[in-house]
């Protein structure tokens, strides 16, 4: 049985939540990887939780004390001298100047861009990736509102900084989905920084020059390799379904209900506790979805989820 090294390390952020600017540091001389960079932090004692790590090693490696840090992803990864599980956390608010008091420079980076410093230490490279996913996934419902009044809303919320979106409405006939999907991304082009994605319809997607897939956890199970997108995601409704979409490399997932919804009120939904205890030790973004409101972004993300995927209310 392998020996893992846990490890608490930081993503500090600042701006637009949306686009933020994000810190990484470099590994001074005589550290192995000297000169690389990386999300600062450090080894969990024993008888320490991350969190604790957390706030001791930005305390010794940058002279600031943490106010808020959200836990975010988990990642394993094998070095040639050791195997280590990264426990990422968000920190948003901290005092005191940050200082490169164990590392030889410090430098900030704006989150969707190409990194202008290397080499990046390799278990931290798709954290850079996670990052560029925007907090709000909105789903789109034209079955319910209607195709011009989607349209519409969807054109009010992109010019509100909306960024990342999913054309759902599996209802339609299949003629009307696909000319919606193209009017949907007729308006994307017209925001940079867009994605959208298809739900369900790999298809369709490739027609309409779609960034991506979002996968139902019907066709979760069903798909035996990542398939051949920019961008690929899942809804998830179980601890089972989250362990496939990473064994795909998915980008990102869905997991819900958190709350009863409009669309199922018969159904309780998980909760935000049991939505949290799924998550734990997830590789991959999980954005709650079920029943929420756009202010409830801060509660999604202090239960370790990315962000939230909304059917409604979106605009």
């Amino acid at each position: 049985m392998k020996q893992i090294t846990e490890v608490a390390a930081a993503v500090m952020l600042r701006g637009d939540p949306a686009r933020p600017e994000f810190l990484l540091a470099q590994r001074p001389p005589g550290k192995v990887y000297a000169g690389y960079w990386e999300f600062p932090g450090g080894k969990v004692e024993p008888g320490e939780t991350a969190r604790a790590a957390l706030i001791r090693e930005l305390q010794e490696e940058l002279g600031v004390t943490v106010d808020r840090a959200w836990p975010w992803l988990c990642r394993e990864f094998s070095y040639p001298h050791a195997t280590v599980r990264l426990r990422f956390f968000r920190v948003s608010s901290w005092q005191g100047e940050l200082t490169a008091v164990e590392h030889s420079a410090l430098v900030w980076l704006k989150a969707g861009q190409p990194a202008d410093v290397s080499p990046i230490l390799p278990a931290n490279g798709p954290i850079l990736g996670a990052l560029a996913l925007a907090p709000v996934y909105a789903l789109t419902n034209a079955e319910e509102y209607g195709i011009d009044a989607e349209l519409l809303r969807l054109e009010r919320a992109l010019c509100n900084g909306l960024r990342l979106l999913q054309v759902r409405d599996k209802g339609l006939a299949p003629a009307r989905r696909e000319a919606f999907a193209e009017a949907v991304l007729a308006l994307a082009r017209n925001h940079d920084g867009t994605t959208v994605l298809i739900n369900d319809d790999p298809r369709l997607a490739r027609n309409v020059g779609a960034a991506g897939v979002h996968l139902s956890s019907r066709l979760l199970w069903q798909t035996d390799r990542r398939p051949d997108f920019e961008r690929v995601a899942a809804s998830c409704h179980s601890a089972a379904d989250l362990a496939r979409a990473a064994e795909l490399g998915l980008d990102f997932v869905v997991l819900g209900p958190v709350l009863p919804t409009a669309s199922h009120p018969e159904v309780s939904g998980m909760g935000w506790q049991a939505f949290s205890r799924l998550i734990d030790g997830s590789p991959l973004p999980v954005y709650a979805l079920g029943g929420l409101q756009p202010e409830m972004l801060d509660l999604a993300m202090s239960h370790a989820g990315h962000g939230i995927a909304l059917m409604r209310g979106w605009q």
